[in-house]
């Protein structure tokens, strides 16, 4: 269990398809500048001037496209929805390929990287005609100039006894058909679970700014190693303190959505529970549905989920190394009894750190909500304190100790990472 568990059982004393941002005043049409206003203003008239630079060179590729017969849709990205009381509401992205590479064992640095560039000079296809499909519903939907698609379906049929569904996507002449994941909401559930990523549930070893810029660009969804015990902790928590509740689970990152493939490939390798995930967009337009900046974004997608499934109360999981503390912190404030729990993974241990602090800081914020909010060692500390709370069955707490004490028998990312470069050879050897 560590000290944190103790400390903090006693709190130490947390839009539309195409909508741009409104025009910009003229610098010679507008009122006089203050030195408040002037830097905001620069800021403003620089990325106008970005955004539309942006949009000139990507209608120039798209006009010489067209003319070479290039450029064609050939992927449909889909990504994992949820079913509410309001239907579902599908999206994805259409791209010109798939993403290439895939999480090989034998993949070496020089594979990743380039797996990574390729993943983020993805050719996204605007301007698509898309039919969606989902239990008898139909509706049609045009994909944007980044190449995303979003659409709202009703379904006409009520929602079969299963975790998961399937809706499809298909270009409208018939040519591409995809098949969407949509996770239906059981009347079982009892709580929702929504967890961050990076070093939540997988290492980003954010304090170490050398090693995490090797694991972002040098590993792959099979090189990538989980927190010790999070698979064990995720099931138990999407199996309730029954064991049968299909409690839902979603993922919050600051992440690109370029990254999706790779993350999916992650949860599955790791047999770690999936669900939908909410990435960002790390294009230039302001206003477009799957962008929103920082880290604030997390919550927006927060809220979204919790107002969407009024009927369950959540459990939030995150990490000490950003953000997350405030922004749950503040989930907790405005949401209440209907915040079950919630869980800031430390990201340093071993240590007593200014992170430790900040969390300590937003847990004695939110004393006064009566909501549980802890900063924890690892899944197993999680696990015993949610089983107190009759969030999870107490035979899982064996099942998660076990599976901690075997993914620390697995080589760390830092010295996967040593020993990655050991044996590779240097650049132009």
């Amino acid at each position: 269990m560590g000290h944190h568990l103790a400390a903090s059982l006693t709190p130490p004393k947390l839009p539309a398809h195409d909508n741009v941002g409104p025009a910009s005043p003229s610098l010679a049409m507008s009122a006089p500048l203050t030195p408040r206003t002037w830097p905001d203003r620069l800021t403003r008239h620089l990325r106008d001037g970005i955004i539309d630079a942006d949009d000139r060179l990507d209608a120039l590729r798209r006009r010489l496209h067209a003319r070479l017969g290039l450029h064609l849709p050939r992927h449909i990205a889909t990504y994992r929805a949820y079913e509410d009381e309001d239907g579902v509401e599908l999206t994805g992205r259409v791209l010109a390929e798939p993403p290439m590479g895939g999480p090989g064992e034998s993949d070496d640095w020089w594979d990743n990287l380039l797996n990574t560039y390729r993943r983020f000079e993805s050719d996204e296809i605007p301007g698509v005609a898309l039919k969606a499909r989902f239990r008898g519903a139909e509706a049609e939907t045009v994909t944007d100039h980044e190449g995303y698609y979003r659409v709202r379906l009703q379904p006409g049929s009520p929602a079969s006894d299963t975790l998961w569904d399937n809706a499809s996507v298909t270009l409208m002449d018939g040519t591409l058909t995809t098949l969407q994941p949509v996770l239906q909401v059981s009347s079982r559930a009892r709580i929702g679970i929504i967890s961050d990523i990076d070093d939540t549930i997988l290492h980003s070893s954010i304090t170490n700014w050398k090693t995490a810029a090797q694991l972002t660009f040098l590993h792959n969804a099979r090189t990538r190693k989980p927190l010790p015990g999070v698979a064990a902790l995720y099931e138990a928590l999407q199996a309730g303190a029954d064991g049968r509740s299909r409690n839902p689970l979603f993922y919050v990152s600051s992440s690109p959505w370029n990254l999706y493939d790779l993350l999916e490939d992650f949860l599955q390798l790791n047999a770690i529970p999936a669900g939908p995930m909410f990435l960002r967009d790390l294009g230039t337009d302001e206003g477009k549905f799957l962008k929103s900046p920082g880290h604030g974004h997390k919550l927006e997608r927060a809220r979204e989920i919790i107002q969407r499934l009024p009927h369950l109360r959540w459990v939030l999981l995150g990490d000490s190394g950003q953000a997350d503390a405030e922004l749950y912190a503040q989930a907790a404030s405005e949401f209440g009894d209907r915040i079950a729990a919630v869980y800031i993974r430390d990201v340093d241990p071993d240590t007593e750190s200014p992170r430790d602090r900040g969390v300590d800081h937003h847990i004695n914020l939110i004393a006064g909500t009566r909501v549980p909010m802890l900063r924890v060692s690892d899944s197993q500390a999680v696990a015993q304190h949610a089983a107190s709370l009759g969030l999870i069955a107490p035979e899982a707490l064996a099942l998660v100790a076990s599976e901690v004490d075997r993914d620390h028998q697995r080589p760390t990312l830092g010295e996967a990472a040593v020993a990655e470069a050991a044996v590779s050879p240097p650049v132009g050897g």
